[in-house]
Parts: structure tokens; sequence; C-alpha cells
């Protein structure tokens, strides 16, 4: 699955995850509004952006297939994968070595690790 979202496709993918379901038309006065679209515009990109499987347009009802959490966080493993060759180690390694994370930071990650590590 294609999830990668250029600037504007994003702002696009904004106004659907904030306002679905809503039905085409809406989206097309939104976008219209909000990115000074015309309406091919907004329908060549929902079309787009519905065959890579993050949304779906049924009868006119346009909704999320892929919520925005999920979205990100498909994203995020896919950032992993193609930079630090699937390494989350090496990840955070590179992000700390630029960035301080706070006691209390560290202490919610431990918990996520022990979570998933199945040590909760």
């Amino acid at each position: 699955m294609d999830v990668k979202l250029g600037a504007v496709e994003s702002r696009f993918a904004e106004i659907i995850w904030a306002n679905e379901p809503l039905h085409s038309r809406e989206l097309v006065a939104l976008c219209q509004k909000e990115l000074n679209w015309n309406r091919s515009t907004t329908y060549t990109v929902l079309r787009k952006l519905c065959q890579r499987g993050i949304f779906q347009n049924n009868g006119g009802m346009v909704s999320s297939l892929l919520s925005r959490e999920d979205f990100f966080s498909v994203q995020s493993e896919q950032f992993v994968e193609e930079t630090f060759q699937g390494s989350l180690p090496a990840f955070i390694a590179a992000f700390i070595q630029r960035n301080s994370i706070s006691r209390e930071d560290a202490e919610e990650i431990r918990r996520m690790i022990d979570a998933a590590s199945g040590k909760e």
C-alpha cells in the first residue's frame, strides 16, 4: 500500500478525516472553499486515493478505509523500513542523537515496549 502523500494530498486527506462520512458533494464544496479546487480536481484526487486504499466512495458517500491514526502508523513503519532497513533501534538512536527526551517520555516509551513484548 502506497501511503505517501504530498502536501496537497495531505490537506485533502485531513478534510476527509475531519468530516467523514460525508457526501461527495460536500467534499467538493469543502475543497472549493479550503483548497480552491474545482469539482473535477476533487474527484480526480479522491479516485487516486481510493485506488491506493486510503479512502472509499460508496454511492457518493466518502469515508476512510484507513483512519488517520492507522495511516500515520503505516507511514511510520514504511519510513523506518526504507530509511533504517527496518531497525527500530537504529531509528531511535538517530532520533535521540539529535533530540533529547524527557524522563517522562522515556518512561512512557519503556511502558510501551514492555506492553508490546508482553511484560505487562
